[in-house]
C-alpha cells in the first residue's frame, strides 16, 4: 500500500503532462488482485487531497470500478413466494364443503373436503331459518347407520358405505354376500 500512497504524492507534485503515465499505474493497482483495497485506500486519500488531485483519483477510480448494469435491463425478478399452507382452525366456507346427503324434508350433511369433519344443516321451527352446526364423530357414526338405506345420500361422494350387516342381510340364500 505504500505504493499507492507514492503514486499519489508523485501525482500531487506532477504536472499536468505526467500524471497520465501515474494514472495508468494507480490504475494497473486496481486491476490487481488486491483491487478492493488500492480503491479503499485511493478513496480514503482522496478526500484529504487538493481538488484538482481528487478529480484525478476519482477518474482512476471511475475506470476501474465494476461494471454497472444496464439501465434496459429488467432487475432480477423477486425470488418466489413460499406457498402458505392453509389453517386448520379457520372457518370454514360453502367451498370447504362437500354436499353427501339431501334430504327435501329438510336435512342436509355435508363432509369437509380436507379432514374429516361433519356439518349438519336443519331449517329452526322456531325462525324458519337453516342452522348449520357440526357433528360429533359419534353423532356421524349414529347418522349413517340410521340413513345407510336412504335414497337421499349424493350418488358420488363417497360418504357411505353399506354396512356388512344390511348386505348379508339383503343377499339370497345360499350365496355368500358380496358376489
Amino acid at each position: 500500500m505504500q505504493d499507492v500512497n507514492g503514486l499519489v504524492e508523485r501525482l500531487r507534485a506532477a504536472n499536468y503532462n505526467e500524471r497520465e503515465g501515474i494514472k495508468e499505474e494507480l490504475l494497473a493497482l486496481c486491476r490487481s488482485p488486491a483491487g478492493a483495497a488500492v480503491r479503499d485506500q485511493l478513496d480514503g486519500l482522496r478526500r484529504g487531497e487538493l481538488l484538482e488531485v481528487q478529480w484525478e483519483i476519482e477518474e482512476v477510480l471511475e475506470r476501474s470500478a465494476p461494471p454497472k448494469p444496464q439501465a434496459g435491463a429488467a432487475p432480477p425478478p423477486p425470488p418466489p413466494k413460499p406457498e402458505e399452507k392453509p389453517d386448520p382452525n379457520r372457518p370454514l366456507t360453502s367451498k370447504d364443503l362437500t354436499l353427501v346427503y339431501d334430504d327435501p324434508r329438510g336435512l342436509l350433511l355435508h363432509k369437509s373436503k380436507v379432514g374429516d369433519r361433519w356439518f349438519a344443516t336443519q331449517v329452526d321451527p322456531r325462525t324458519q331459518q337453516p342452522q348449520t352446526f357440526e357433528l360429533h364423530p359419534q353423532e356421524v357414526a349414529q347418522l349413517k347407520q340410521q340413513l345407510a338405506g336412504s335414497p337421499y345420500w349424493v350418488l358420488g361422494s363417497g360418504a357411505i358405505a353399506a354396512p356388512a350387516a344390511a348386505a348379508s342381510a339383503k343377499a339370497p340364500a345360499g350365496r355368500p354376500p358380496g358376489r
